[in-house]
């Protein structure tokens, strides 16, 4: 029985309830009040219950009335969104926005930009991939991704095939914990000294994935393919390592890192790049993100902290 119900059958159990009476929905659905009455009948006859109770001159709900209102209410507006998905999809058809996103971009940064495009763009479906130094222009250069946010001290994968285009910088800090020997070591450091100590460095499942290492003190290294695994052994005095200030500025306020000094060593703001195929059109979605993404949206403190 419940196949028979239909959506302005909903419609009018629920105007009646807002509306107090039979005549007051029928004038906002501007249907005859003949109509409204015979749709609560329908209604009725397919759930088996009463809605309404029959011997008051009002519109009074009955206790099956009141439980499954807020039902009625739930499919209406799922309906309505239905209806507004499909008339963007109409108009805008289904926008696919496939990229890889470097571990090291700013995560809050990267979920506000996703947040705005969500709204602007609501039926797009996002194909998002976080991975590590070459790990973004190899799905790029296999077809799994479109784009690929990438660091460009990062050797190309395949410049022939793929090109890449300024984006956007963060500042880089090297840090350890407190109780780390380098801590109390005399600022500034040269860069023989963090030689000796153990340096955890971030790198991907690729092979010959070391040979492109960057930052790299000395031979003394523990290899990670997780950022926030390198931040977890920083943090738990394991060893020392360079880190994006916007992921530890949290760590450094409170004291549980500390930044080094270093002498006599440059290590540069970190430059990302949009990586994509030589001639590749990009859509309206993905031209959007990358915007988003780009220098105009990032945070202020990025560049005063330099």
């Amino acid at each position: 029985m419940l196949d028979n119900v239909t959506i302005n059958q909903l419609r009018a159990f629920v105007a009646v309830c807002d509306q107090g009476s039979f005549s007051g929905a029928a004038r906002k659905l501007r249907r005859a009040q003949s109509a409204i009455s015979h749709a609560i009948k329908a209604l009725e006859s397919a759930f088996d219950v009463e809605l309404f109770e029959r011997n008051t001159r009002k519109a009074q709900l009955t206790a099956a009335g009141h439980s499954l209102l807020p039902d009625a209410r739930a499919v209406i507006s799922r309906t309505e969104e239905m209806k507004n998905r499909a008339s963007s999809i109409a108009k805008t058809g289904v926008p696919k926005v496939s990229i890889a996103i470097d571990a090291y971009f700013p995560r809050a940064r990267l979920i506000d930009c996703l947040r705005t495009l969500q709204a602007e763009f609501p039926t797009a479906a996002i194909n998002l991939r976080i991975t590590t130094m070459q790990g973004g222009e190899i799905l790029v250069l296999e077809g799994m991704c479109g784009l690929a946010v990438t660091i460009a001290d990062v050797p190309e994968v395949n410049p022939d095939v793929i090109e890449r285009h300024w984006l956007s910088e963060t500042k880089m800090v090297t840090v350890c914990a407190p109780a780390h020997p380098l801590a109390s070591a005399p600022k500034p450091i040269p860069m023989d000294e963090f030689g000796r100590h153990v340096q955890i460095v971030v790198t991907d499942n690729q092979p010959g994935a070391e040979r492109t290492q960057q930052g790299v003190a000395g031979k003394r290294q523990w290899l990670v393919n997780d950022l926030s695994a390198k931040r977890d052994l920083l943090n738990a005095g394991l060893g020392w390592g360079h880190l994006p200030h916007h992921l530890v500025r949290d760590d450094l306020a409170s004291g549980r890192l500390v930044e080094l000094e270093r002498r006599a060593w440059h290590i540069g703001s970190l430059t990302f790049m949009i990586s994509q195929r030589r001639g590749y059109d990009l859509s309206p979605s993905e031209t959007r993100l990358v915007e988003l993404l780009g220098p105009a949206s990032l945070e202020t403190s990025n560049r005063s902290l330099h």
